[in-house]
């Protein structure tokens, strides 16, 4: 299921590193990892829901890979969005 749109603007706004900015690696990762979260308790209640396991699976891989880029680009700007969303090493 995709972010309903006040919520993703609110994302948005929240990690927007200038006023156009929609697309920035922080944003990904918030957006990401709002899905995550959603996926997560979806899947509490449905447990033999295999393909959205599947696509939770993904999910985490892109943030993980989205992480280490940001990491590797601007160390200070990774443990801050680390910190703020809560993402464990």
């Amino acid at each position: 299921m995709a972010l309903d749109k006040a919520k993703k603007q609110e994302i948005i706004a929240k990690y927007a590193r200038g006023e156009n900015d929609t697309g920035s690696t922080e944003i990904q990762v918030a957006l990401i990892t709002e899905r995550i979260k959603y996926l997560t308790e979806h899947l509490k209640k449905n447990k033999k829901d295999h393909s959205s396991r599947l696509g939770l699976l993904k999910l985490v891989g892109q943030r993980r890979r989205l992480m280490r880029y940001l990491k590797k680009v601007d160390y200070n700007r990774w443990s801050a969005i680390k910190a703020d969303l809560g993402i464990r090493n």
